[in-house]
């Protein structure tokens, strides 16, 4: 029985057959995701054998997230997001389908791989933010933590599995077959949406424009939960993020192998894949802005621990404890934004969402590798990790409504979104709402410092 508690939630997959139909698309479709990845690097320093090319690579992906994060959040606002998610789906499946084409051509030629690696991007920073808006349309608000909980288990399933595979097949039957895997895996991930309900932004869509841009913004500021949440999500991520520290410290301490680096970067993803399948208690916690925040913490004590760990065994089982630790962060972030946001600015807060998780880590090893390079790699992580926990602490004290935030509970879940003769809208929880979110949470997600 406790066994049970103890495992990953599957509730969503029974109750939901629309969910469970989106998250065993999504699921196939992210393996063949990462084996796209895989292969692109691959095939890049198999050309250039330059590691600058491989870097540029990840710059490619990373500015149209962050040019086009907020842009896109105001489309998914204005539009049914079902439609918009088969489009950019399609789209990316083309993408894919390009990536082979190139593959089986042989250019030898990287500009091509840049361009497509581009596109890519930018229709993700649609897709994904958009995707976002399904959970809590599909689910009630008790069971939002452990369908959160799934989606974090399709990244890290497909973050292990996907590579691996890509590895083998690529050594079996070359880099072109990873990629049209990945173009043919997109049918389940369309299917899945397809059968989708119309999901139109509730309470009539926004319209596209800089004033809608500006609003979602003022509605994040002004949100002491969603904006806290985002702000705590940020602090673990500028101040903690090790992984520009592997390279080195396994120099240093572990003897430099590859083999020894490989499971450095390992352990972070395990602990992932640990979070999730251990996640049933998740939807039994009801303060989880105070859950996120201690969430945070102990990723910035494990990162802190890996940092003055001269031995391997107990530094892999640090970070193992990091990665557990962020995957429940995560859950409990998403659970939160998903529940306290109403509807209309799902799709703007998601992109800022998208935008926070784009861009923080990338600068968070940005600022480990700086530091550790003008100090220590022991400063950098043990400082880091440190300042971590204090920058939970005090987010803690200086927004007390994420602190005290609760999540609303319910008893039934309709199918779909109805309107009450009164002129409230039914959440899916079966919570009437008002249209500035659950009337059970306004006092809370309104609260000033």
């Amino acid at each position: 029985m406790a066994g049970g508690r103890l495992l990953m939630d599957v509730r969503p997959l029974r109750s939901s057959p629309a969910f469970r139909r989106l998250w065993a698309g999504t699921l196939l479709s992210a393996v063949g995701g990462q084996m796209t990845t895989f292969a692109v690097v691959l095939q890049v320093y198999t050309m250039t054998g330059s590691a600058v090319a491989v870097g540029a690579v990840g710059l490619a992906s990373a500015v149209p997230s962050i040019v086009l994060g907020l842009a896109g959040g105001v489309v998914i606002d204005a539009v049914d997001r079902r439609k918009l998610v088969l489009v950019t789906s399609g789209c990316l499946a083309v993408v894919s389908a390009l990536f082979a084409v190139q593959a089986f051509a042989g250019f030898g030629q990287v500009w091509p791989l840049y361009c497509l690696v581009v596109l890519q991007s930018a229709l993700a920073a649609v897709n994904s933010p958009a995707r976002g808006t399904f959970l809590a349309r599909l689910l009630p608000p008790e069971q939002v933590p452990a369908g959160a909980a799934l989606t974090m288990f399709t990244f890290h399933f497909s973050g292990t599995v996907g590579p691996a595979l890509a590895g083998v097949i690529a050594a079996g039957w070359g880099l072109r077959t990873c990629y049209l895997i990945d173009a043919l895996s997109f049918a389940f991930a369309l299917y899945g949406v397809a059968r989708l309900p119309a999901m139109p932004p509730e309470g009539g869509g926004t319209r596209p424009g800089p004033r809608a841009v500006a609003e979602g913004l003022r509605f994040i500021g002004r949100n002491r939960v969603i904006g806290g949440a985002f702000l705590a999500d940020m602090s673990a991520m500028l101040l903690g993020m090790p992984y520009a520290l592997f390279p080195v410290i396994n120099a240093e301490r572990f003897g430099g192998s590859a083999e020894t680096l490989g499971l450095l970067t390992s352990a972070v993803a395990a602990g992932g894949l640990a979070g999730t399948a251990l996640s049933g208690w998740v939807g039994r916690v009801s303060r989880q802005g105070r859950a996120m925040l201690v969430a945070g913490a102990i990723w910035g004590a494990a990162v802190a621990g890996f940092g003055l760990t001269p031995t391997l065994w107990p530094a892999l089982a640090l970070l193992t404890v990091a990665g557990a630790a962020d995957v429940v962060s995560v859950v409990f972030r998403t659970s939160v934004v998903q529940v306290a946001t109403p509807d209309r600015y799902r799709g703007r807060v998601g992109a800022a969402e998208y935008l926070v998780g784009a861009g923080c880590p990338q600068l968070g090893n940005f600022r480990a590798g700086a530091l550790g390079s003008a100090l220590s790699p022991t400063v950098s992580a043990v400082g880091g990790g440190l300042a971590t926990i204090v920058g939970a602490g005090l987010i803690a004290l200086a927004m007390p409504a994420l602190r005290r935030y609760a999540a609303p509970t319910t008893t039934t879940a309709p199918a779909a979104t109805t309107t009450t003769p009164a002129g409230t809208t039914a959440a899916p929880g079966g919570t009437a709402t008002t249209p500035d979110g659950p009337q059970n949470d306004v006092a809370p997600l309104h609260e000033s410092l």
